[in-house]
């Protein structure tokens, strides 16, 4: 790669993945490489990326992006988590919120006193004891109204228009030093080392450097036409294989969440933003003709739609090795999980970070490159597990839903289920990224209930643990009680216009 101040950084496209790598190399490797951005405004992006976890605020905050500028230039939302409609059959209905849940109280979870409180018949529902799915509930909002010695535990994320963020992160990139080339990729040109030497585009430019980053989505031309690295297919775990993504106008209330509904053969995504709704259906094409699939997505719209239905392909799984020999790939081109828990954005943010702790002295060595690729399995893994669970778990009547929840779950996941319908026990691995209280609501939004609870909660009084839920769910209440109107809030606190950004 040259001496640290020659070295020069190509990323291949732009979009979410591009602008995300662009802003956060150049904010944190200033005067040691140059850094130039390729993209063509001729090649769409997928723009489906519209919902976060949050996660995603470190990442804003560290560019210095503040939260009231990133809601009012990307029309932005705040999330709280989101409902899942139909997975545990037709009429059933539950929230994956942010955040925790109620306090441990001793060493024992919370929950493990709720499912001991349970058998009182005085336990409330385990939502009432979350900020955050309360809030979502009544459409409310605000930062953390709580005390340092009585915290709230409520976290949040965004739900914003995909291509205003990606514009966003440009302008800081931009402002950084990096140099955007308009132009598309033609060919890419591999040394005799097996690493990338050039991309070549159709202008007849040539832009060579020292290391790549594989932006450029499914084609995957960097990582996967020109270094061959293969993939790993998911699919008999994660069966869809399409999607359909469509806007339409947007509704009241303004809700703080994504909704994910169940239908015939996959799902349904709602993602509320203030100037318009992204919506989507995502099928498996064996059980199901796009045509059936874009009638029932439009039949189900709560506004009407601003845009035809726009088609998508693809294959659930990951690149075998998302580092290779001189290039790391970001985004679709690294692999594609479907958007049920909103991780898209967030793979890309992990790997930026994982590039960034393992950002070579010069040429990479290959103990680097291992350790970047071991972790990105690990975590990609992880999620893979945690949305096979809505499949596995599900408890609906369509031959879709009855084939994929008689698949066999990979072990981990069995193993995780097992021991929580037997005990409520969960044990969080270290590359996971989602919490116990995470697979708790999700476990048990599916239908998959303890059959005890753990023996260590019994030695708490029953008069003390009755107070100690009835106070949980009190602070709870009284805390949302005190928040606006979701709207409200974004109407003082981010208004299109406010900081100089564009209506």
């Amino acid at each position: 790669m040259g001496s640290p101040m020659n070295r020069h950084m190509v990323i291949a496209g732009g979009g979410t993945a591009g602008w995300m790598a662009a802003a956060a190399l150049a904010r944190f490797l200033p005067n040691t490489v140059r850094i130039t951005l390729v993209e063509s405004e001729a090649i769409g992006t997928v723009g489906v990326g519209e919902a976060t976890i949050p996660q995603i605020r470190l990442f804003n905050q560290r560019l210095g992006i503040a939260e009231d500028q990133l809601l009012a230039a990307t029309h932005g939302t705040i999330k709280l988590g989101i409902e899942f409609d139909g997975w545990n059959g037709p009429e059933s209905r539950y929230i994956h919120a942010f955040g925790t849940i109620g306090r441990p109280l001793g060493n024992v979870p919370f929950h493990q006193h709720w499912l001991r409180h349970c058998c009182t018949g005085r336990a409330g529902a385990l939502h009432e004891y979350s900020v955050a799915a309360c809030a979502a509930h009544q459409n409310r909002f605000a930062p953390d109204l709580g005390r340092p010695e009585l915290p709230t535990g409520l976290a949040w994320a965004y739900q914003f228009d995909a291509a205003r963020y990606a514009a966003l992160l440009r302008a800081h990139a931009e402002q950084a030093g990096v140099t955007r080339l308009e132009g598309r990729i033609n060919h890419v040109a591999v040394d005799d080392r097996g690493h990338i030497a050039s991309l070549h585009l159709d202008d007849g430019r040539a832009v060579s450097g020292g290391f790549f980053i594989d932006c450029t989505g499914f084609s995957a031309r960097l990582i996967g036409d020109a270094l061959g690295v293969g993939h790993e297919d998911w699919s008999r775990w994660l069966p869809c294989d399409r999607a359909l993504a469509v806007q339409s106008a947007a509704t009241a209330p303004l809700d703080p969440y994504t909704r994910a509904t169940a239908r015939t053969a996959g799902w349904q995504w709602r993602i509320p933003l203030r100037h318009r709704t992204g919506n989507g259906m995502v099928w498996c094409s064996a059980y199901q003709e796009e045509q059936d699939a874009a009638d029932l997505l439009l039949a189900n719209l709560d506004g009407a739609p601003l845009t035809d239905p726009r088609p998508l392909q693809f294959a659930t799984g990951r690149r075998k090795a998302a580092w290779q020999a001189n290039c790391v790939a970001l985004g679709l081109a690294s692999g594609f999980l479907e958007p049920l828990e909103s991780t898209s954005i967030h793979l890309i943010q992990s790997g930026i970070d994982r590039l960034l702790q393992l950002f070579p002295a010069g040429d990479p060595i290959p103990a680097e490159v291992a350790e970047y690729n071991r972790q990105t399995a690990r975590e990609w893994e992880c999620v893979r597990d945690f949305l096979i669970l809505h499949y596995h778990a599900a408890n609906r009547p369509e031959p879709f839903w009855a084939a994929y929840r008689n698949q066999p779950a990979p072990d981990r996941l069995a193993h995780r289920i097992e021991l929580f319908r037997a005990t409520g026990r969960l044990f969080r691995d270290s590359d996971d990224l989602f919490t116990d209280v995470g697979w708790l609501q999700v476990l048990m939004g599916q239908g998959i209930m303890p059959e005890r609870h753990d023996p260590l909660a019994d030695t708490v009084p029953e008069r003390d643990l009755d107070e100690f839920l009835t106070l949980a769910r009190r602070h709870v209440a009284n805390v949302v009680s005190r928040m606006p109107d979701h709207q409200a809030y974004l109407m003082r606190e981010a208004a299109p216009g406010k900081n100089g950004e564009p209506n």
